[in-house]
């Protein structure tokens, strides 16, 4: 194809599959030269347009998930482990995110799979404002500014036009990767956009 556009990597903080698929799509876009557009949206909404519930208290498939998620980390050789609250409201992180990137697109993904290995590896409340400004200065970030963003109307307006967003899209769970307009669900297709990324499609 020889495009350069960013890969989309629309994801929800409380997903374990996004945790998994995060430094996937790092070295996948590095490999193939491409930028990446970190794109938190809140699944919550989506969930009520799909007619779905969140997955872990979804009957079969959410036993299913608990077991998968365990068997991810065994093989990708990471520490994993659920918040206490899962769900839980990923506004805070979601909407420092797009302030980090409005000021350095680079640093809003250091952020975003920092604030992920920090949840599922270190099992980091990172719905709390608090702690999620104290990981973000793990990283060189000022906690302050990213205190004030999770508060500002201006980011609250930016996640819910990015929610909308991502439902006017067709995009229905987390992650969800768009590789110039070719939309990718789950952590599974990580090796498939590798692929498509080599082709130039098929």
């Amino acid at each position: 194809m020889g495009n350069s556009e960013p890969i989309e990597f629309w994801f929800e903080f409380c997903s374990p599959y996004a945790f998994f698929a995060a430094p996937q799509i790092i070295d996948i876009a590095q490999r193939h030269g491409r930028s990446i557009a970190w794109r938190p949206f809140l699944l919550g909404p989506v969930l009520k347009v799909t007619g779905m519930s969140p997955l872990p208290g979804q009957k079969l498939r959410g036993e299913y998930a608990l077991r998968d998620w365990q068997r991810l980390a065994r093989l990708h050789g990471v520490g994993f482990s659920l918040p206490k609250l899962f769900p839980f409201p990923s506004l805070a992180p979601a909407r420092m995110t797009y302030a980090i990137e409005s000021i350095d697109p680079e640093k809003a993904g250091l952020l975003a799979s920092h604030l992920l290995s920090a949840l599922f590896e270190r099992s980091e409340d990172i719905g709390d404002i608090a702690v999620s400004a104290r990981l973000g200065a793990e990283i060189g970030l000022d906690a302050a500014v990213l205190a004030d963003a999770a508060r500002d109307r201006c980011w609250k307006d930016m996640l819910r036009m990015k929610t909308d967003e991502a439902i006017s899209r067709g995009i229905f769970g987390s992650p969800f990767v768009l590789v110039d307009g070719e939309g990718f669900w789950g952590s599974d297709r990580m090796a498939m956009i590798d692929l498509w990324l080599s082709r130039g499609g098929w």
